[in-house]
């Protein structure tokens, strides 16, 4: 437990203050009502170690996991709430400092409340670590494409909610070394910082990423640059199999050097509502060949635009994950830009022209459910025409209004044209799509698929280590070229949900069974996949 200091104002009463509501029973601690505008004393962090004093699970493993966690910094927390001792109280950027907690992926649990001693008011943070290393040990398999995974991924590194990753992984495409370091404060009290690199059996890919982005409604401004290096090998697929047609080798090669700088600043901003101009300057060379990298074609773009959104969360349990709460972003949200690819940076006449981008999520919520519809285009208009384009929309509708149950209707469709290569659509890169079908069944610049699936709840804490549950689902779908007429598969079955509640992401898994119908399969109809469950 720790206390964060206390205001400008109080002095030594702040921490007498905090002594004295650390010393009372959370029970007591019950979320009230604060005057706005009334100042926040002090701040009081009680964090929990992976399995608390009740030892609800068992005991000699609680223990062990005890010993060899290190529980997440006071530090950590501090930094990562919106709101400090001396701040006047808002019930917005309170619930706002919840989901930013939740959002570091560290915590299985996270509540925040308040109490008085007199006139005087402390808000109290309670979390609770989720088991944070990780060995990994993966096997997925669907249609008897099977991808294993093995490493180790730490994912509160030294308590400083910090993640290094280290993999080794072996699909049906090929094999890939990886690497990740992520840390959501570096340098900076907001400043987050992304390094990724991965050796493949086919080339070799880096990314970064550093800079303080809109980390709250009410920020008023963000900033950061991002970057890739890449020389590797891009697949392409048609009809299950590797499209030879478009490249003998079944793939381009691909050399990629990428600059990037991002920002924006708010024109309104509040706990409840935004509207942001954002910017973007992106320098790149990138080249694409069915044998070998030969050019060396450089390209500079610029794209402005407006983001207007009103903020609205919900926190649900039960719906894609066991014994935590879950937030869902039911925002309003509409984003306007346009990008200039002029000739004069790089681009051959024939492609050179302003690229036009709108993106929306646009809800509707009732008791215990909700419906989001969500949508982006963008495309590339030259002198001659439509060069380019993607448009893409799904709508999710949730509801959990019948007894220990979630029911969940996904509807999704998309339509690209002229895509570079790697940019056709293909749910099984995407953990989507009929999930009994193999590897690139279903790929091409059509996209158009759904699922209805009823998740019922069995058990939310078994052993205090993982939550059971079972679904029946149908999906139905798929993706297809232009030139081809739609092809489409689908299946119906049941599968066994589990979902660890002691670690700190907690998506559950899933053993399916069922049958399988339609277009994209071949070996009979029944099939069983072992893999990650939908997250809506």
């Amino acid at each position: 437990m720790t206390v964060a200091r206390p205001g400008g104002r109080g002095g030594g009463w702040g921490g007498l203050v905090a002594l004295l509501v650390a010393a009372l029973p959370t029970a007591s601690l019950v979320a009230q009502a604060s005057p706005p505008g009334q100042r926040i004393d002090t701040i009081v962090i009680h964090n929990a170690n992976v399995f608390d004093e009740s030892w609800d699970g068992p005991a000699f493993l609680g223990r062990l996991a005890n010993a060899l966690h290190v529980t997440t910094r006071a530090s950590v927390i501090r930094r990562t709430l919106l709101l400090d001792a001396g701040d006047p109280y808002d019930s917005a950027r309170v619930a706002e400092s919840e989901r930013a907690l939740r959002a570091l992926n560290v915590f299985r649990s996270v509540r925040t409340d308040t109490a008085r001693l007199g006139p005087r008011l402390a808000l109290r943070v309670t979390t609770a670590d989720g088991w944070s290393t990780k060995p990994q040990a993966g096997f997925s398999t669907a249609a008897g494409d099977e991808t294993w995974q093995l490493g180790l991924v730490e994912e509160n590194f030294l308590g400083l909610a910090t993640t290094l990753t280290a993999a080794y992984s072996r699909t049906p495409d090929r094999d890939v070394l990886e690497f990740q370091y992520l840390a959501p404060h570096f340098g900076f009290r907001r400043a987050a910082l992304l390094l990724e690199y991965s050796d493949r059996s086919d080339g070799r890919r880096g990314g970064w990423r550093y800079g303080v982005p809109f980390y709250q409604t009410a920020a008023r401004w963000a900033l950061w640059l991002s970057g890739e290096a890449a020389n590797e090998r891009v697949l392409v697929f048609r009809d299950g199999r590797a499209d030879t047609a478009r490249a003998p080798s079944g793939g381009f090669a691909r050399r990629a050097l990428r600059f990037g700088l991002s920002g924006g600043v708010a024109l309104r901003a509040t706990s409840r509502d935004y509207l942001r101009l954002w910017g973007t300057l992106v320098w790149r060379r990138e080249d694409f060949d069915p044998t070998s990298v030969r050019a060396r074609s450089v390209f500079a773009e610029a794209g402005v635009g407006v983001e207007l959104g009103h903020s609205r969360f919900r926190v649900l349990e039960h719906f894609n994950s066991y014994a935590r709460r879950e937030d869902v972003d039911l925002s309003q949200v509409l984003r306007v830009g346009v990008w200039a690819a002029p000739r004069a940076w790089g681009y051959p006449a024939e492609r050179a022209g302003l690229g036009p981008e709108l993106a929306g999520q646009f809800t509707a919520v009732w008791p215990r459910g909700f419906a989001a519809l969500r949508g982006q285009a963008s495309g590339v208009l030259t002198a001659s025409g439509l060069d380019s384009a993607r448009v893409r929309a799904s709508l999710t509708v949730a509801d959990q209004n019948l007894p220990r149950q979630t029911w969940v209707l996904f509807l999704e469709g998309g339509v690209a044209r002229g895509p570079k290569p790697g940019g056709e659509f293909d749910p099984w890169m995407e953990q989507r799509g009929p999930r009994l079908f193999g590897a690139h069944a279903f790929t091409g610049t059509r996209l158009l698929w759904g699922t209805v699936e009823n998740r019922i709840l069995l058990a939310d804490n078994v052993w205090g280590l993982v939550g059971v549950g079972l679904a029946p689902f149908l999906d139905y779908g798929g993706a297809w070229y232009a030139d081809q007429r739609p092809r489409l598969g689908g299946n119906v079955g049941l599968s066994l949900r589990l979902g660890p509640t002691r670690s700190v992401r907690a998506e559950a898994g899933e053993i399916a069974v069922g049958v399988r119908f339609g277009r994209g399969w071949g070996d009979g109809p029944w099939a069983v996949a072992v893999r990650k469950g939908f997250v809506f």
